[in-house]
């Protein structure tokens, strides 16, 4: 079981507060959804929980160990943040043998199941720079779960989607939290975080409040 606390987290840029006092306890087999518009906190929030970047003041604790003190990252995670860091001259398949080598933990038929389960081909040899927005999306999110992270960190998963891709999605984010994983979605999309989430939180200017309201 995953246990995430945020205590007090703050991040500046300069003058500008991006995360503002924001503490959470967060806990494996849940779905936990944050909302709020675009530039409000919420990838910059995610970002800071995963360990890609560091806290101003504050800190974040993944099962009582301290992120950039007693570990750099958090140890099984998967994230979709927008701009996440594919080959767009590989295919999707290839993009994801690529990852999946660094830890060696699943097979080459995982990898065309988890592309699968996304509504793609995974023989499908042209590059992620010709796939389409909603296609880029699902390679995202197959890139995310194909491990079964104990933590899921996905950002603004139904992007681009249509409607069938939508329920596609939704029904793999509600798999991963009945596996036991930790889920965090980031939505505006507030029909997604309704549908989804055990807890709500709305996000604003880099502020944090649970939300019973959606």
């Amino acid at each position: 079981m995953s246990v995430i606390k945020v205590k007090n987290a703050v991040k500046r840029f300069k003058s500008n507060t991006v995360i503002d006092d924001v503490s959470l306890t967060l806990k494996s087999g849940n779905i936990y959804g944050f909302v709020g518009r675009n530039g409000s906190g919420k990838t910059m929030l995610f970002r800071a929980m995963s360990g890609l970047i560091h806290l101003t003041e504050g800190s974040i604790e993944v099962d009582g160990k301290v992120l950039h003190k007693d570990i750099d990252a958090l140890p099984s995670v998967g994230i979709a943040i927008e701009n996440a860091g594919l080959f767009p001259e590989f295919s999707g398949y290839k993009n994801l043998k690529i990852l999946a080598g660094i830890k060696k933990k699943i097979s080459k038929d995982k990898i065309r199941e988890t592309i699968a389960a996304v509504g793609l081909d995974p023989d499908d040899k042209r590059p992620i720079r010709k796939y389409s927005l909603g296609m880029r999306q699902r390679i995202l999110i197959a890139q995310a779960i194909m491990e079964d992270p104990d933590v899921l960190l996905l950002d603004e998963p139904t992007n681009g989607l249509d409607d069938s891709g939508v329920d596609e999605i939704r029904k793999l984010i509600s798999a991963q939290a009945q596996r036991g994983a930790l889920v965090c979605v980031a939505s505006h999309n507030k029909e997604d975080i309704a549908l989804l989430s055990n807890k709500i939180f709305r996000v604003d200017n880099g502020k944090v409040r649970e939300d019973r309201e959606i």
